[in-house]
């Protein structure tokens, strides 16, 4: 029990520490690091295809972002259980 909290409690600092030690900094992702860096190498390059759909905004994409994190976890979770459920059996 104590070193589930240990490890909480570290999971929990790695997430916040950032946030303080980089106060106002931006926290883009690799998508938009590796266009501009596309862009530098090469000013004239056009993508081979554009996106099917554009989210309205950045907050539905943060949603559905999140939302298809949570599907993924639920699913492992879920089968990780089932398999040690039958393991127990």
């Amino acid at each position: 029990m104590k070193k589930n909290l240990i490890l909480i409690l570290l999971v929990v600092l790695l997430a916040v520490v950032p946030l303080f030690m980089n106060q106002g900094a931006e926290f883009g992702g690799a998508d938009g690091q590796a266009e501009e860096l596309i862009t530098q190498i090469n000013p004239d390059y056009q993508p081979w295809f554009s996106s099917i759909w554009e989210p309205p905004s950045g907050e539905i994409e943060s949603l559905l972002f999140a939302l298809q994190a949570a599907l993924g976890t639920g699913f492992i979770g879920y089968y990780i259980g089932y398999v040690r459920g039958r393991k127990n059996q």
